[in-house]
């Protein structure tokens, strides 16, 4: 029962994921130090069970102990997991109170928590404020702001990063590549391409992964097939991710053939996998091919359908005109319709003028989700279209009264590096008198030269 053993002991099942023996073997330990604490905390947590550990930290306390840079940084990892932003910051106030030594391992996981919950403004200040950063760092920040969907200040990050020297890894440029990606910065997306090129033997894994979705989603979708091709060793995520480029810009087809060439070479599909066929199929009009790959998802991979699969469905049979069979699949759902599946049949109802079933599913919608504002313009345009212009007005009306705004669309633009956001009457951009001005003679010019632009029909 030496207590080197032990902890060695301890860390060994942890490892292995015994978790009832890490504990066994702490219980009948005739005495413990902080190395004893870290170890059973750092197994519940590495095995998932953050609660769990969390309590035990508080234990730790109770019982007299005083936790160090590396215990607070497997304590801050559990907070991070279980998005528990007040008993983070009281965490982060134990470290300032206590003393305990603020490393750049203390730093990365209170940023690392800070992000996932929620609060981008705290991280920010703990990343200033860290008096040593590493890569690991530098990560966090740009993986953090990028799953929050700031891409903008991801970049920003990135940028940073580069001036500050420090070289980017495969983490970096797989989470470049993303805010990349959402927001159609494609001049970037090809210096990180040129990069890694540069300083690389070959483009593959997770980066070849991330080039492709960056490609297809910024437009050139030439340049993904490119990259898809050249990437040796190929694997499920590799397919998708060139399946549902495809899919996203029309090529049904071709997205079908990959799709049985992966499954030919034995790669098995996944779920997101066959959302990118299912919208293949939907994109391109394939309706017997869809109706098959959605059968065989469940009968030859064993893959449950989820509500996104439900919805490629309903919104293929919809635009196809089958809306008798769309809300077959819907109403023979067995997993409850979200506002996405009910929205994609009120879309094919607006299609083909089918105004009772409009009504019936908007009724529907509205129990779902009260206040979605997109719910409330379909229907309107639909009863506009059917020359119901009263039941549009009330509508409209009902909006006012329950004050459902409707949220504007919003465009941008990549220009010299910098992303330029466009929003209906938005006079935020510096140059929104210009830019304003501009639209007003692009606007007579085309009246001038006999347009009808509201048609957009060439009348000369």
């Amino acid at each position: 029962m030496d207590l080197y053993v032990v902890n060695t002991l301890m860390r060994l099942y942890g490892v292995c994921g015994r978790i009832e023996d890490v504990r066994k073997v702490f219980d009948e330990s005739p005495q413990w130090d902080l190395v004893s604490w870290t170890t059973l905390i750092q197994g519940y947590v590495d095995n998932g069970l953050w609660q769990e550990g969390v309590k035990l930290f508080f234990d730790m306390c109770e019982a007299g102990y005083r936790a160090d840079e590396k215990m607070m940084a497997v304590v801050i990892s559990a907070f991070a997991k279980l998005g528990d932003l007040s008993l983070g910051r009281k965490l982060h106030e134990y470290i300032c109170n206590q003393g305990v030594n603020f490393d750049v391992y203390v730093g990365n996981s209170l940023v690392d928590m800070y992000l996932k919950c929620g609060d981008i403004e705290s991280a920010c200040k703990v990343f200033n404020q860290m008096p040593v950063r590493n890569v690991v760092s530098w990560n966090s920040m740009i993986l953090g702001l990028a799953d929050s969907g700031d891409y903008e200040e991801a970049l920003r990050v990135f940028r940073k990063m580069l001036r500050k020297g420090i070289e980017p890894d495969e983490v970096t440029l797989v989470g470049v590549l993303n805010s990349c990606a959402n927001l159609g910065v494609l001049e970037l997306g090809k210096w990180i391409h040129a990069y890694v090129d540069k300083n690389r033997n070959e483009v593959d894994g997770f980066i070849g992964n991330a080039l492709i979705d960056m490609y297809a989603k910024c437009g050139s979708i030439d340049n993904a097939l490119e990259v898809f091709e050249d990437i040796k060793r190929k694997d499920v995520y590799t397919y998708t991710a060139v399946i549902g480029g495809l899919a996203m810009h029309g090529k049904g087809e071709m997205a079908l053939k990959l799709f049985s060439e992966m499954c030919e070479l034995g790669i098995q599909p996944n779920k997101v996998t066959f959302i990118g066929v299912l919208t293949a199929c939907c994109h391109a009009g394939l309706v017997d091919e869809g109706r098959r790959h959605f059968a065989e998802m469940s009968k030859l991979y064993n893959i449950k359908p989820t509500t996104e699969h439900y919805g490629c469905i309903v919104n293929l049979l919809g635009r196809a005109g089958l809306i008798s069979e769309a809300a077959e699949y819907v109403e023979n759902m067995p997993i409850k319709p979200d506002v996405l599946i009910w929205g994609s049949l009120l879309g094919a109802c607006r299609i083909h003028g089918k105004l009772d079933l409009a009504e019936r599913v908007m009724k529907k919608l509205i129990k779902v989700e009260p206040e979605e504002d997109g719910t409330y313009v379909l229907m309107s345009n639909i009863y506009a279209s059917e020359k119901k212009w009263r039941d549009a007005f009330h509508l409209r009306k009902r909006m006012k009264k329950g004050k459902i705004k409707k949220i504007p669309g919003c465009s941008s633009i990549d220009l010299d590096g910098v992303v330029y956001e466009f929003r209906r009457g938005d006079k935020a951009h510096a140059k929104s008198k210009e830019i304003y001005m501009l639209l007003d003679k692009m606007k007579h010019h085309l009246d001038d030269t006999n347009y009808l632009i509201d048609n957009c029909v060439y009348l000369q």
